[in-house]
């Protein structure tokens, strides 16, 4: 069991008999020791945000959510196929539940799905993933500083944000939850 403080930003908990993963977290100490917790909760099921509040000695039970490793397959018109590469059981899921993941899959790519009862509840990318930049417009010359931003295009086919010294063919670092660029590779 949980107490509230211990709730931190992606904390698995159970709430109402649902997964719950913990995306906003704030603390405000009360007078004689006490202390209230103000969390934003997104249920692993329907993807709903709910704000929750708990106080001093709350308990609260962890969700007993496991991953698997499974490699991306293919895709058809409305689900996403993944296999097991040890038992190679096959999952199917919906788009609802890939997501904006499926921007940055790639067929043979590695990711985890999340179990809860036994059923697919969500997708885990890579916290950062090696792309190749397909398209993108040539810089124009002395305007090469870092702070200028242009978009490109990448091998998924998601366009992002990159520094203008960034060329057709660069591979790029990208943050999969954000989509924003990180690095080109040396």
């Amino acid at each position: 069991m949980y107490g509230p403080t211990d709730l931190k930003k992606n904390t698995l908990i159970t709430l109402d008999g649902q997964p719950y993963k913990v995306v906003d977290y704030s603390q405000k100490v009360m007078g004689r020791g006490g202390s209230i917790v103000n969390v934003k909760v997104k249920n692993l099921i329907t993807g709903a945000l709910l704000p929750k509040t708990f106080k001093g000695q709350e308990k609260i039970e962890p969700a007993e959510v496991t991953n698997k490793k499974v490699q991306y397959l293919y895709k058809d018109d409305t689900k996403f196929y993944f296999m097991d590469p040890e038992s190679f059981e096959q999952y199917e899921l919906s788009n609802d539940l890939v997501g904006d993941a499926k921007d940055f899959m790639k067929d043979g790519d590695e990711m985890d799905i999340q179990f809860y009862n036994n059923t697919p509840i969500n997708l885990e990318l890579p916290k950062n993933l090696w792309l190749k930049v397909t398209y993108t417009e040539n810089a124009v010359k002395g305007d090469t500083s870092t702070s200028v931003m242009k978009d490109a295009t990448l091998e998924t086919g998601v366009v992002i944000k990159v520094p203008a010294f960034i060329k057709q063919g660069d591979t790029v670092s990208v943050d999969t939850e954000t989509h924003a660029y990180r690095e080109r590779k040396k």
